[in-house]
């Protein structure tokens, strides 16, 4: 008995995990799977007859439309992302499939959840620049900072510090407390880092008990001796809860001022360390 494909092709539709819609020219959905409900929140019911803009996510409207634009004109696309919103308020990525159809008079759509792959992609580009412990920046973007910051310097006449800090008897909170005591120094210490800094200025943890502050202009009269002075303070502080038993380890800070202690990243990061380990070297028996 041959197959009535006619009848079936609803009925496929109706068992595609994917999301297809067919919209008209004027952005109203005419038609939606059920598997809407999964995806958005809504029954179908709820989404025909209503337009498909009010449910993107503001900030990806314009791309959006100008996407909508170029398939109304007979350019189909495969791997267009957006962000939609959800019923419950949710945010969900998806990837569209989509083309025009002269027969049907509007576009069809196929929508792809796409949320976990997205989320998964940006721990991906965070772990590949930030220390995975801290969650600070790590020594690869730090570099690519100060070399932005250094352009800007010289383009407009900035005055860029860096700050090299390192933990004295470090080694000793980890052999007497264990490593797991150590981790969470490292985190308090990066915590207060983060605290003593503007939003434009970068604190990354370069490896180890090491790590630097990069500011990003310093032209004010006393600005680098204040940070300083405000980031010892900080250090200072009686460490809380998860490290009882423990005292705040004291750190070692070289400064390296742009362009009195260098012009480029290099001669900078070598004057600050240099600065460090002589700071350390005065401190007996804690290097």
């Amino acid at each position: 008995m041959p197959v009535d494909l006619q009848a079936l092709y609803p009925k496929l539709i109706q068992l595609m995990l994917d999301t297809v819609f067919v919209v008209d020219r004027d952005n109203t959905i005419v038609f939606v799977s059920n598997a809407c409900e999964a995806l958005l929140g809504y029954r179908a019911d709820e989404l025909t007859g209503t337009p498909i803009t009010q449910y993107m996510h503001p900030d990806d409207l314009e791309a959006t439309r100008a996407s909508i634009i170029r398939v109304m004109n007979g350019h189909a696309h495969f791997d267009f992302r957006n962000r939609y919103i959800r019923k419950d308020g949710g945010i969900v990525h998806i990837l569209w499939a989509a083309f025009w159809s002269d027969e049907v008079g509007g576009r069809i759509g196929v929508a792809r959840n796409i949320t976990a792959l997205t989320q998964a992609e940006e721990e991906l580009r965070f772990l590949a620049h930030h220390d995975p412990l801290t969650k600070l920046c790590n020594r690869s973007l730090f570099n690519a900072r100060l070399a932005a910051a250094l352009d800007d310097a010289q383009r407009h006449q900035r005055r860029p510090a860096l700050l090299f800090l390192d933990v004295n008897g470090f080694k000793g909170i980890n052999d007497v407390h264990g490593h797991a005591a150590g981790d969470r120094v490292l985190c308090a210490i990066a915590a207060r880092l983060k605290a003593c800094v503007d939003t434009r200025d970068t604190v990354a943890r370069m490896g180890g008990d090491e790590f630097t502050v990069l500011l990003a202009d310093t032209a004010a009269p006393g600005a680098v001796a204040e940070k300083l002075a405000q980031i010892l303070a900080a250090m200072a502080e009686p460490l809380g809860a998860g490290c009882d038993g423990i005292a705040m380890p004291t750190c070692s800070i070289g400064v390296a001022c742009y362009p009195d202690d260098g012009r480029d990243a290099d001669a900078l990061l070598s004057h600050a360390d240099d600065q460090m380990y002589r700071q350390k070297k005065r401190r007996h028996g804690t290097a």
